[in-house]
């Protein structure tokens, strides 16, 4: 029930199928014998194939609804653990409050209506759609799912608030400003240095680009969703999906945190000021809950001004209880904040002059926003709003939505922050590949040099097949790479896509890095390319399992063969990939 995560995801996939077979009369009837084709299609879906760990709520006690007349009761221990399935597997689609997000509402009115056996049978059965089959995968037990469909018929627990007061008390300066060094005290070359994102482990890995040696291991928050630097390269930022932030000071030797706060329960984003003259003055974190957004001081993270994201929907202008903050992005033409809210479809331009009298600008895009990056110029924001297929487009420098994007995208567009390249015959373009199909988008990019291609689907590439997560291209290559760790075939989540720009009509060639790795244990899931800071090399993590081995592969970007492989056992379940250089100057 849990929608697909991923490294730079929650809720996507899984779990829209059941919110199909919800919204579909006797859908119910037909998952009560599914035929084995339904089964083994639903095998194949992508969706199903990522599951992370994480109780967000556990920390935090969150009081049990009391039961009504003729529905089942729990005890506490069984809500203690129905709450932690849902919390781990089903709120990345359905929502905290199950008020649906990605995937359709599971509130009462809808679940007691279906009633149990419906409820039962896609639990266990899933479908193609998305729904992960969490019982004829084994992945829950019979007594699990009788507790989940119990659970789900009784009223949702409300987790709880989480505010200046809460964040205060997590706030700490492990090192104050007058005490760290007025100069880098190390030899590392930062441009190429990456932060390496150690998944189940709670850590971040500060790989050197050059000698491929691991320069020190970061405690951090679960799960690191993405890291970024402050605008002087500086501070690397990095947040956990437990919405922990921490700031590591490069320039000290060994780099470490300096800061560290706790901004509400479960989180995506963070962020730093780019603009010109406002240059590591705040950041800025975004949160799934609550759903609100937190403004902080550049060089201690102190907290100093929240803002709430709930209100009504772009298209229905239904009020939502939990619009969740997704990606954000620092403009480099104003003093804004670009914040991305997923369930209402809100673009947020958050000017930070005064943040005392903040002044948002609200830009009504689509549902449901969820990840995307700026063009080569830096003025156009592009970002996906996956369930809808739809890229929306703004300009940074007017502050207004410059284009929907619909037609010529494909089935679910995860772009990641995208790829920027020159089109042999379009000119300027981004591309996004898709979760859903094997698609890759390129979208015109110059409204000024190419006016008839701006904003338009210019070519869709075809490439392995579903399940990709991440595009990457730099500006010194003719590479344009795919991966594709989530499709269900183990030879083609082990290996990436790689087109010739120059001649995207050619077929792409299958790089394959999984087997290069060594590695013979695992699906080696081959995920998110990023390039060193000259644009020679492109680095992959082959993300096994947490107590299988995982590795980090190297390849020459110009011969595509392989240059390194980096092996460690303290390497375990490494995904997202940040050059420093590449992520402070927002090179993709």
């Amino acid at each position: 029930m849990r929608g697909i995560q991923h490294l730079a995801v929650a809720g996507l996939v899984a779990g829209i199928g059941l919110a199909v077979a919800l919204a579909v009369p006797g859908a119910g009837r037909a998952a009560e014998q599914p035929g084995a084709k339904m089964l083994e299609k639903h095998k194949t879906t992508p969706g199903g194939q990522y599951q992370p760990s994480l109780d967000v709520m556990k920390e935090h006690p969150i009081e049990q609804p009391g039961s009504k007349p003729g529905v089942p009761t729990l005890t506490a221990d069984e809500f203690q653990k129905a709450k932690q399935i849902y919390f781990e597997r089903c709120a990345g689609c359905h929502g905290v409050l199950r008020k649906g997000a990605t995937g359709k509402p599971l509130t009462t009115k809808i679940t007691r209506e279906l009633g149990y056996d419906h409820l039962k049978n896609f639990i266990t059965y899933g479908s193609p759609a998305g729904m992960p089959n969490w019982g004829t995968s084994g992945q829950l037990s019979d007594a699990d799912i009788d507790l989940m469909v119990r659970y789900l018929l009784n009223e949702p627990p409300v987790p709880p608030e989480f505010g200046m007061a809460e964040m205060r008390e997590t706030w700490k300066v492990l090192v104050k400003p007058a005490d760290r060094p007025t100069r880098k005290m190390n030899d590392l070359d930062l441009d190429n240095l990456f932060s390496v994102t150690l998944r189940d482990t709670g850590e971040v890995a500060l790989i050197d680009g050059g000698s491929k040696k691991i320069v020190t291991i970061i405690k951090t928050g679960y799960a690191v969703h993405i890291s970024r630097l402050s605008a002087s390269g500086r501070y690397l930022m990095v947040i956990g999906r437990d919405a922990k932030v921490d700031m590591i000071d490069l320039w000290m030797n060994p780099p470490q945190t300096v800061a560290e706060i706790k901004v509400g329960l479960e989180a995506r984003s963070v962020e730093t000021s780019k603009m010109k003259g406002w240059e590591d003055r705040y950041a800025i974190a975004g949160t799934y809950w609550p759903p609100q957004f937190v403004i902080m001081d550049g060089d201690t993270l102190e907290p100093l001004k929240i803002a709430n994201t709930r209100g009504m929907t772009v298209d229905e202008q239904a009020y939502h209880p939990e619009p969740r903050v997704a990606a954000i992005v620092a403009s480099h033409y104003r003093p804004e904040f670009i914040v991305n809210v997923k369930e209402t479809g809100k673009i947020l331009l958050v000017n930070y002059q005064d943040i005392e009298n903040l002044t948002i600008t609200e830009i009504g895009a689509e549902r449901f926003l969820h990840d995307g990056g700026l063009d080569s110029t830096k003025r156009y924001f592009l970002v996906a709003a996956n369930a809808r297929n739809t890229v929306a487009v703004i300009d940074t420098k007017t502050g207004k939505l410059a284009k929907l994007v619909r037609e010529g995208i494909g089935q679910t567009p995860h772009p990641g922050r995208g790829a920027n390249f020159v089109h042999p015959k379009f000119g300027p373009v981004w591309a996004t590949s898709h979760l859903g199909d094997e698609t890759v988008a390129l979208i015109g990019t110059d409204p000024q040099g190419h006016p008839d291609q701006a904003w338009t689907v210019v070519q869709s590439l075809e490439g392995q097949g579903g399940g990709s997560l991440f595009v990457k291209t730099h500006p010194k290559s003719r590479n344009l790479w795919v991966d594709t760790p989530l499709n269900p075939d183990e030879g083609t989540a082990s290996s990436v896509a790689v087109f010739d720009i120059d001649h995207l009509d050619k077929p792409y060639e299958v790089v394959p890095v999984g087997e290069m790795s060594g590695l013979s244990a695992g699906v080696r899931r081959v995920v998110q390319g990023e390039y060193n800071r000259d644009g020679s090399e492109i680095w992959f993590s082959v993300w096994n399992g947490k107590e299988q081995e995982s590795a980090i592969v190297v390849l020459d970007d110009k011969t595509r063969k392989l240059k390194a492989v980096i092996r460690d056992k303290r390497l375990v379940t490494p995904t997202g990939k940040f050059n420093v250089f590449n992520t402070k100057n927002d090179v993709y």
